[in-house]
């Protein structure tokens, strides 16, 4: 039987040529989509520079803000192709996405890439979980930085 998951690799693959695409249910991806509404925003943190921009076609720097959308769940993983895909074309410059009290899908060129960046990933969802947790906003204003 095939999984539930995937058209949603096969949206990463049609939609922006990924060799690999990865799936995940960690504890950091389903907390950050509790904490943030629409999107996940973080700037400023040293490990964002492990995050390639397939628009830019370089690897995201130091103060640039990491964005990925948040979709909302579904009962059966199938049905969150549409609303996948919707947000991968509003979102060019991404290679993941968050899915409410789910988890998280990463794309990229090599199943390495793409397993270094899920890894970049899911340590800058806990950083993010712990700044909330203290109150320190995730993006620094311009006038703070």
């Amino acid at each position: 039987k095939q999984s539930e998951c995937t058209p949603l690799f096969f949206n990463a693959f049609t939609m922006r040529g990924a060799a690999a695409c990865m799936h995940t249910h960690s504890a950091n991806c389903v907390l950050a989509t509790i904490l943030f509404d629409k999107e996940f925003t973080l700037s400023h943190i040293e490990m964002i520079k492990g995050i390639y921009n397939p628009e830019a076609k370089k690897a995201l720097m130091f103060c640039d803000t990491l964005t990925v959308p948040i979709i909302e769940n579904t009962n059966f993983e199938s049905e969150l192709t549409a609303s996948m895909a919707e947000a991968m074309k509003a979102y060019p410059n991404t290679n993941a996405i968050l899915v409410r009290r789910h988890g998280c899908y990463i794309w990229g060129e090599t199943w390495e890439k793409t397993k270094a960046m899920a890894e970049c990933y899911d340590y800058l969802f806990g950083i993010a979980i712990e700044m909330k947790k203290l109150g320190i906003p995730t993006v620094k204003d311009e006038a703070s930085k």
